[in-house]
């Protein structure tokens, strides 16, 4: 069974944030620990901001490998001059290039069973160029997914989802990728 950290949680923030944050927290805890405790206690209070340091070099390695900015907007501006055809081209050559075994589906509600390992996921992207989304769509991928025995399902769309299919995907477990988070998973390079 797969933990999942909170979304809130301070190292969940730490690692959406720039990573020299988290290296500047540990710099903090290590100059109060010399400033404030005695001598022989220092070691274990400059210990204290180790999980920042995992954290930092984590967030490091992560925005290292991230697409830039520009490369971001480009993949978006292109995506959204695609036709179906080629876009589902680059979602299926981007899941491969990261692992994936990927399966397109004769399925008006998913597009793509994408497999890695034992996880099973549901990926509708067929709607990427709608101007709006709503609940409709969320919920026959969610039917999918089951009748399909997925373990998870993804949306794929340029813009977000209108705040109910935002709820509704929460409640149910349907990932979103729109906007900025879909343009760097398109141009996300393959891990090696």
């Amino acid at each position: 069974m797969k933990l999942k950290m909170s979304e809130n949680s301070l190292f969940a923030i730490l690692l959406r944030s720039p990573w020299w944050i988290s290296l500047v927290i540990v710099a903090v805890i290590s100059l109060l620990s010399v400033a404030l405790l005695p001598k022989p206690y220092v070691g274990f209070g400059v210990m204290g901001g180790f999980p920042f340091l995992v954290i930092g070099v984590l967030a490091a390695r992560k925005q290292w490998r991230a697409p830039s900015a520009a490369r971001v907007a480009d993949i978006m501006t292109r995506a959204g001059a695609m036709s179906w055809r080629d876009f589902s081209a680059l979602v299926g050559q981007t899941y491969v290039e990261q692992g994936y075994a990927v399966t397109r589906l004769n399925n008006p509600a998913a597009d793509f069973s994408v497999v890695k390992g034992a996880q099973r996921t549901l990926v509708s992207c067929k709607r990427w160029k709608a101007a709006n989304h709503g609940v409709e769509a969320l919920r026959e991928l969610v039917a999918a997914k089951e009748t399909q025995e997925a373990q998870q399902c993804l949306y794929m769309s340029l813009i977000p989802v209108s705040d109910t299919a935002q709820r509704y995907a929460k409640a149910k477990g349907v990932t979103l990728l729109s906007g900025n988070e879909l343009g760097r998973f398109l141009a996300e390079k393959p891990r090696n």
